[in-house]
């Protein structure tokens, strides 16, 4: 089962209030997205804390009900 885009979006705000998000549906599936996430909360973070902290804001979604997101984090 495919997740909405407004619901990954919500979480993602849930957990990093100040995020810019843009979704990117890359199949048309509504199953593979990239996601461009820019917040402060990210500065001074590596990739890859910035990455697990975008993980965890969909709280085990990842490989159920969302197949493949594609991240890009930069901070604002």
């Amino acid at each position: 089962m495919a997740m909405n885009a407004d619901d990954i979006i919500s979480m993602i705000k849930s957990d990093i209030p100040d995020a810019q998000v843009e979704l990117i549906d890359l199949a048309g599936d509504g199953d593979h997205y990239k996601a461009i996430i820019t917040s402060a909360i990210f500065e001074g973070k590596s990739r890859i804390a910035q990455h697990q902290m975008v993980y965890g804001a969909l709280k085990g979604k990842m490989g159920g009900e969302l197949h493949a997101l594609a991240l890009e984090t930069k901070v604002n």
